[in-house]
């Protein structure tokens, strides 16, 4: 977690930002710390269209809250229409790049066309507002053009990731209590098909709820269709009228529910509404993205994630931004699929995740090398803390030392993003979220509730409410005040451990339960990762803890390599050196196991939680309905095996 190199914004950056300074920035979190009525009551007004205006701008009542109390609005006609209107109907709003390699370009006249042609046909099947849909689908523009459909109708809608199981689904559909299910016959992926009806059919066998299914034909595979309940997209659309009114909806109107995973193995519906939500998603575009008008955007987020909700559908288009949307995976063809990708569009903002990253360090860099990325002016991060190395090498090989990296800090309940630089502004430190965004009040305390003093280890609360956040889970208030407000009461629990150093710079250490304690010393797994990929041979780490009936915990490290050959006894010994090196004897490993791949979630999140199970118990039998490929947990537990 070296704080050693610092990257102050460059001149020409600082010019043009749209926060530009830190006086600036200053000035604006100074306004929303003294007045934060004033503040987003103000920016509300200037950044959405309101259809009637709110009385006030938010009602606290620890832990739940209202933000723009008594306003009505619509975030589809926010994030579409508004723009038409306002003689922008010819700019594009998506360029899609399908994984064989079709395209297609959406203008916003386009696209308002498309979203009212659908909404139309919705309305035809029975469904109004207030109802419940699921949306299950590859990510294609009808997976956008369904989203806004069901917002412009005030249809809550929930995402559920294409390659869910349909225990998965069922389970989402039957919380929800779903009336619609929209999909399609199936997607691209890895070169492979990705059936999705058949496990729609397979999940509504047990839900009454549903009367409507909707498939858009994608791969032109043939499926099953129930006759009064399913039917094609086109036909759906087919002959409705390309005007459908936008709902003037409450600005408290539940927006959608997306669904992860707890620790229970019961998912936990995370409820966000319309007006509080949509203006942050739009403000954080605005200041950490920098976004202007001729920005080709690219968040590489999937829709079934909350960044593909915040970051891909509402907070750009809210601000009218003409960006990429990819359906399949970055190695297909080759590992230089994004690169041609950013080459292609001339995308001048890319969001991905660490994960990925990592994962594109180690084949080399030779592949983007040989693609041209001059069109690139800023680059971010997102899903989990940035390990330094891997932040270096975005910033020297990708960025060529001339983008800011935004290492972004939020969470599905949060909504947007609540830590991270202004581009223009703030100077960068590798692995360091830097500060809060305005009117967002982060603090590391103990488990009092008291503040911990600089470079000291502590939890990450957030003391006071801002637009975005979550404002319960979907069908049980008990477990939202439970889970995120009775450990620090009346503060919002992130359920992350992280530090401030002398500047005070946010660093998140990862979750709570990611913290190990060794023969009396509190060790960071995110330490010992960063400190493992900072070694020439490793590509990604993955360390928990392993009980220890003399130091308590155990370092136990998961390492895939970069491609070379390699002998694994001498690098295990290596490997515990250069820890005892980069952080101290009492860190060094006593587990070292080399893995063709770790475990992850669909969205790149490595699963530590299986990991911990593995060492643990020598057997996995939490949730593991969010990992991408179950092979790789089952290898690893094979491998476990034929070590005792």
């Amino acid at each position: 977690m070296s704080q050693a190199n610092i990257y102050p914004p460059s001149a020409d950056f600082v010019k043009q930002a749209n926060v530009s300074g830190m006086e600036a920035y200053r000035a604006l979190y100074q306004k929303a710390a003294d007045k934060p009525e004033e503040f987003w009551g103000e920016l509300a007004k200037e950044k959405l269209h309101w259809m009637e205006p709110f009385s006030h701008v938010f009602e606290w009542e620890p832990p739940f809250v209202k933000w723009f109390v008594g306003g009505k609005l619509n975030a589809c006609y926010n994030c579409v229409d508004r723009h038409v209107g306002e003689g922008n109907g010819d700019k594009v709003a998506l360029l899609f790049e399908g994984e064989p390699g079709d395209s297609r370009r959406i203008t916003y006249s386009e696209l308002l066309k498309d979203v009212s042609r659908f909404a139309n046909g919705l309305l035809r099947l029975g469904i109004e507002t207030g109802d419940r849909a699921i949306i299950y689908m590859p990510m294609i523009p009808e997976a956008v053009i369904a989203m806004l459909a069901c917002a412009r109708l005030g249809i809550t809608h929930s995402v559920v990731f294409g390659g869910f199981s349909a225990e998965a689904l069922k389970a989402r559909i039957q919380d929800l209590g779903a009336k619609l299910v929209i999909t399609a016959d199936g997607g691209w992926r890895k070169g492979k098909e990705v059936k999705l009806k058949p496990a729609v059919d397979e999940a509504l066998a047990d839900c009454p709820s549903v009367t409507s299914v909707v498939v858009c034909e994608r791969t032109k595979t043939p499926v099953p269709m129930v006759h009064g309940r399913d039917h094609y997209w086109q036909a759906v659309e087919a002959g409705q009228s390309e005007h459908c009114p936008a709902v003037p909806l409450d600005s408290e109107h539940p927006l959608f529910v997306l669904y992860t995973s707890g620790t229970t193995g019961k998912p936990k519906g995370i409820l966000h509404t319309t007006g509080g939500y949509l203006l942050q998603c739009a403000m954080t575009v605005e200041w950490v993205f920098d976004l202007k008008k001729n920005d080709v955007y690219w968040c590489t987020a999937d829709i079934g994630w909350v960044t593909g909700h915040s970051y891909v559908t509402y907070g750009p288009m809210a601000l009218g931004a003409t960006q990429v949307i990819y359906e399949g995976s970055p190695d297909t063809p080759g590992f230089d699929r994004w690169w041609a990708i950013v080459e292609k569009y001339k995308v001048s903002i890319l969001y991905t995740s660490p994960t990925a990253i990592r994962a594109l360090i180690r084949q080399g860099d030779h592949l983007p090398n040989a693609h041209n990325l001059s069109s690139l002016r800023l680059l971010g991060s997102v899903g989990e803390p940035i390990n330094p190395a891997a932040w270096e090498w975005f910033y020297k090989v990708i960025g060529k030392e001339r983008c800011p990296i935004v290492d972004t800090w939020w969470q599905t309940e949060t909504g947007a993003m609540l830590i991270a630089p202004m581009p223009g502004a703030v100077p960068l430190k590798p692995g360091s979220g830097t500060l809060p965004i305005p009117g967002v009040m982060a603090e590391v305390v103990n488990l009092d509730g008291k503040p911990v003093g600089p470079n000291e280890e502590g939890y990450l609360i957030v003391s006071r409410p801002w637009p975005s956040m979550v404002r319960t889970i979907w069908g049980d208030p008990k477990r939202f005040e439970d889970q995120y407000w009775s450990r620090v009461p009346g503060k919002y629990f992130t359920g992350d451990a992280a530090r401030r150093d002398e500047d005070g710079y946010f660093w998140v250490l990862g979750r709570v339960d990611d913290v190990l304690n060794v023969s009396g010393h509190r060790l960071s797994t995110m330490e010992v990762e960063s400190a493992l990929v900072r070694h020439p041979a490793v590509a990604e780490a993955a360390v928990v803890g392993k009980p220890h009936e003399i130091t308590g915990q155990a370092v136990c490290c998961f390492i895939t390599l970069k491609k070379g050959e390699y002998d694994h006894d001498v690098l295990s010994k290596e490997l515990r050196q250069w820890i005892a090196h980069e952080i101290g004897a009492f860190a060094r490993p006593e587990e070292i196991r080399f893995s063709e791949a770790l475990p992850k979630t669909r969205s790149g999140k490595i699963m530590r939680r299986l990991l911990r199970e593995l060492v643990t118990n020598n057997t996995v039998a939490g949730d593991v309905t969010t990992l991408e490929d179950l092979s790789v947990i089952t290898k690893l537990a094979a491998q476990q095996d034929d070590e005792s």
